[in-house]
């Protein structure tokens, strides 16, 4: 059994609490992990950025995935935000089932 941690940078804390907070409520992440402070340098429109974000991780199926990918381009304020799901094959399988229990 596997499951997916989803990367998901947001403009600031309080986007991201709000991304996460819609996530786990929809029941399409377990749970969601929320780093405050993260500074990113990109290119952006032909410019060489940076700023600082906030990222999530959020814990789901590899069924749900597409769901939540087009939920959270729906609520972000990015054009183009970064939303990208890596495969847990191992891990703790009692902390898999959870995620499990916890997504519809």
């Amino acid at each position: 059994m596997s499951v997916m941690m989803v990367y998901i940078t947001a403009g600031d804390v309080e986007e991201a609490r709000e991304i996460g907070g819609e996530l786990v409520m929809r029941h399409l992440a377990a749970c969601v992990n929320i780093f405050e402070k993260m500074e990113s340098m990109y290119w952006w429109e032909g410019r060489l950025e940076r700023s600082d974000e906030a990222v999530l991780i959020a814990k789901t199926t590899p069924e749900l995935v597409s769901k939540l990918t087009e939920t959270v381009k729906n609520l972000h304020s990015y054009d183009c935000p970064a939303i990208i799901a890596l495969e847990a094959e191992h891990g703790n399988e009692q902390f898999f089932e959870w995620i499990r229990s916890r997504t519809q």
